[in-house]
Parts: structure tokens; C-alpha cells; sequence
């Protein structure tokens, strides 16, 4: 009887193994966007047309507002299988793939027309680089650039010394950025940023304005520099291996729902972006606007800090390469419909 059991036991095991991927999967994934935002709206519509394509067989579960930790603790539990994805800012998986911030390296860009043009260039090749490295993605959802908003006037470096400035938790590449300044941050999860700007603990952050807004961080400060600091992007991971499990069908159809679910909050967050702009200055926060010589003086330290990210290999100088020549490509363009 006990042979009879084993025997009916290695049978079904070997019939699950022939069977191929998963018929059915349950995408639990987690983000810090809170409930109510654009970009949860936006990720639950494409869930519900998920389930419904699939006819139940793929659904999405959402942990939102951050229950289930910051990013560290998120990829933590993906490692271990406890989530299977998660809904990041593209830095947040360098330790997988170190060029996903590109895009982040300081005063790169000076419009977001400049961003565009370099986009439809390297986002695939981002995003092929993230699934080569374990995590399935869908696109890049616009978070546009970083402003410093703070509570003293901020017009140059030497006046950013002084103060008391936040950065994310873990981030080496901007502590980097930061040392390259002079700046000594104060480092901090995003949950605990607007405790930290309400009691003092910090005084300047750099933050698109929709996350101000989102966050709330816009109630506490009173400047907003207007210099495009770095651009930032969100974006959807789900762990690759997880991904496998599902029939191949359903894997196509998630990419294809999912996918135009991100270009939509691309475009949405560009345009919410722009209004959150327009929503802080008339809150009453001033708007600081460096002058000439100052803004020459940020742009010629950020390129010095960008050699030194490039040569502490955050970067791959081969990216970076790729980077500068559709810039170059772009504003020569430019340049010419100016002649």
C-alpha cells in the first residue's frame, strides 16, 4: 500500500511538471502610490480588463499607500515570493539592472521635449534590460522632473549646503550625486519625509509636483526652485519568475492590457504633472528662478558630478554614450529649425 501511494504520488507530481505553466495566477503587488491617486485608478482598470480577458484565470491584488513597506522591504517580500510585484520609480531596481536610472542623472535635461525624443530612443532598451535581469515591466509612466522645494530661497549650490535635504533610503547613486555637491542629506523613507519636514528633522526635498501634491509634502515648505533637477519615471515589476507560471496567452494578454494601461498613465501623468505645477503656485509657494550665472554654475557642477556617478560604475559609460548622442541628435535638430 505504501509503494502504491508513492508510486500515485511521483505520478502526479511528474503530470503538474508536463503540464506546463500555471492555468491560474494571483499577482499580489504592492506600491507606495496611495488609493485614490491616478496611478491606482489607472492600475486597477487594467486589472479589471485582465480578469475579464482571462476570464479570471489572471488577477491582480493591490497593497497600496505603502502597507507592505518601503521599496526595500516590497522587493524583500518578492524575493520570497510573499509578492510578486510592485509599482516603483525606476531607480528602485538598479541593484537589478543599474542603468534604469539613466534618466535620473542630475540636470541632464533641460525640457521635457528634450525627454520625449531620448524616451522613444532608450526605453526599450531599459525595459529589456529589467526582463533579462528578473523583472517583466510594461512601460514607464511619466513622473516628470524633480524640483527642490524647501523652506529658505534656494538659488545656488552654496545656499543648498546649508540646508537640511532629504533623500530616499538606500539610493547610492544620489547620496553620490549629493557628496558630489558638497551636500551632506539627511537619508529617509518616503513615509516618514513630511514627519521629518514637520518637525524640523529636514527642510528641502526634490520631488516631482504631483508627488508633492500626492504626498503632501507641498503643505510644509514655502520655495520651489525652478531648475529640472533630474526626470523620473514610474514603473510596474513583476518578479519574472512569477510571470513564467501564468499560460503563455494570458501572459500575452496582461502585456498587451497592461502595457496600454502604462502609456495612458504616461500621458495622464504628464498632464497632471503640468496642473500640479500651476496647483502649488497658486497655494502660495514662491517660485524661485536662478539667475543666468547661477544656472551655468549648476549645470557645470552637475556634469562633474555626472562623471564621478559614471566612474563609481552607477552607470555603464555605454549608456550614458547613448544618452549624449540623442541629446546631441535632438538639439542639433533644434538648432537648425532655428537657422
Amino acid at each position: 500500500m505504501l509503494r502504491l501511494n508513492w508510486l500515485c504520488l511521483t505520478a502526479t507530481i511528474l503530470a503538474l511538471m508536463l503540464t506546463g505553466p500555471s492555468q491560474a495566477a494571483r499577482l499580489k503587488i504592492a506600491t507606495l502610490s496611495p488609493e485614490g491617486s491616478g496611478w491606482m485608478q489607472k492600475m486597477r482598470e487594467g486589472a479589471d480588463k485582465v480578469a475579464q480577458a482571462t476570464e479570471n484565470r489572471v488577477r491582480f491584488k493591490f497593497y497600496p499607500g505603502g502597507v507592505m513597506g518601503n521599496d526595500q522591504a516590497v522587493l524583500r517580500k518578492i524575493r520570497v515570493g510573499q509578492l510578486q510585484g510592485g509599482a516603483f520609480s525606476g531607480g528602485t531596481l538598479s541593484g537589478y539592472y543599474p542603468d534604469t536610472q539613466i534618466y535620473a542623472m542630475p540636470l541632464k535635461f533641460k525640457s521635457m521635449e528634450e525627454v520625449d525624443y531620448v524616451r522613444r530612443q532608450m526605453d526599450p532598451i531599459i525595459l529589456k534590460g529589467l526582463e533579462e535581469n528578473g523583472f517583466v515591466t510594461f512601460g514607464m509612466a511619466d513622473g516628470g522632473f524633480s524640483y527642490i522645494l524647501s523652506n529658505e530661497p534656494v538659488t545656488d549650490v552654496d545656499t543648498l549646503k546649508q540646508l537640511k535635504i532629504w533623500i530616499p533610503a538606500h539610493d547610492k547613486m544620489i547620496m553620490k550625486a549629493m557628496e558630489g555637491f558638497g551636500i551632506n542629506p539627511i537619508s529617509l523613507p518616503i513615509a516618514d519625509v513630511r514627519t521629518g519636514l514637520q518637525t524640523g528633522l529636514i527642510d528641502t526635498v526634490a520631488i516631482s509636483p504631483v508627488g508633492a501634491i500626492v504626498l503632501q509634502w507641498h503643505t510644509q515648505v514655502k520655495y520651489l526652485t525652478q531648475i529640472p533637477i533630474v526626470y523620473i519615471y514610474g514603473i510596474l515589476a513583476i518578479d519574472r519568475k512569477a510571470f513564467a507560471r501564468i499560460a503563455p496567452e494570458d501572459q500575452a494578454i496582461v502585456r498587451a492590457v497592461m502595457g496600454q494601461a502604462w502609456r495612458e498613465m504616461d500621458a495622464m501623468n504628464r498632464a497632471d504633472n503640468t496642473k500640479a505645477l500651476e496647483a502649488i503656485r497658486s497655494q502660495g509657494i514662491q517660485f524661485i528662478e536662478p539667475g543666468k550665472e547661477s544656472l551655468a554654475a549648476w549645470y557645470e557642477l552637475a556634469a562633474s558630478v555626472n562623471q564621478q556617478i559614471i566612474d563609481g560604475g552607477f552607470i555603464s559609460p555605454a549608456m550614458v554614450e547613448m544618452l549624449e548622442s540623442h541629446l546631441d541628435d535632438y538639439r542639433s535638430q533644434q538648432a537648425r529649425k532655428h537657422d
